[in-house]
């Protein structure tokens, strides 16, 4: 089976830096964290590749050699995520579509073949068991929240790193706060939830070993949400790896 991991391109607009970019050679701010996190997910006898609009081109060659397409976006990226799905579709490509943008606006995206929404720790897993089983439904959603210590560690190696500014690690979801600005709590709920400091170290080891040597972003929505986990367990952790690896990032 080859999957096509899609990343759809931000607008041109303060959020993506395109223009500033450019005084530094990179072609875009952060990865696409949600992307590598799931591809772990799939079975392992898959084929992945990983196409980042905001880095490369999307050919006709690359939707053809896809069986799967998996599109992962955010709502500022919609109107590059219909681009996609219509090129798609164009090939009779079978699309599966997850992530903030699906899982919020799933009603204006009549013509994806499958949304697997929340998240992907709890709904992919069911959609790919229906899927060998010969009988994939449309859509997978959940009420519950993952337990994040069981997350997968990301596959950084589909990245091209050098496109990059930062890569992201995300340590933890969830924030106690609700604001009315933010959609944070209605995403991931209220209950700040962590990642071990050996997954974060699994993390960083994995960047230094495909040569990544640029700075390391924290995606969390809310990083002091659970302030003792932070003081006590992560930092130190973190000071400690980076002393014993000569501070590489």
């Amino acid at each position: 089976m080859n999957i096509l991991l899609l990343y759809p391109k931000y607008p041109d607009t303060y959020w993506s830096f395109k223009h500033a970019l450019k005084f530094i050679s990179k072609k875009a701010s952060n990865v696409p964290l949600g992307l590598i996190t799931i591809a772990p997910l799939l079975p392992v006898a898959w084929e992945k590749r990983l196409i980042d609009l905001n880095v490369t081109s999307l050919t006709d060659k690359d939707i053809k050699w896809a069986d799967y397409v998996f599109i992962s976006a955010m709502s500022v990226q919609m109107a590059s995520a219909k681009e996609i799905i219509a090129r798609c579709a164009e090939f009779r490509k079978k699309i599966v579509a997850g992530g903030p943008l699906f899982t919020e606006e799933y009603e204006q995206f009549t013509e994806i073949d499958h949304l697997v929404l929340n998240e992907a720790e709890i709904t992919l897993p069911l959609f790919l068991k229906d899927l060998e089983n010969g009988n994939p439904h449309r859509i997978y959603r959940t009420d519950q929240f993952a337990d994040i210590t069981k997350s997968p560690l990301p596959d950084y190696s589909l990245l091209k790193a050098g496109a990059y500014v930062t890569a992201g690690i995300q340590y933890s979801r969830g924030c106690p706060f609700d604001c009315e600005f933010c959609d944070i709590t209605a995403l991931f709920g209220r209950q700040v939830r962590t990642k071990t400091p050996v997954q974060i170290i699994a993390e960083l080891n994995q960047l230094m070993q495909i040569g990544w040597r640029g700075s390391v972003f924290f995606v969390d929505d809310n990083f002091i949400g659970h302030k003792s986990k932070i003081k006590n367990d992560l930092l130190p952790a973190i000071i400690n790896w980076m002393e014993l690896n000569g501070n590489p990032f």
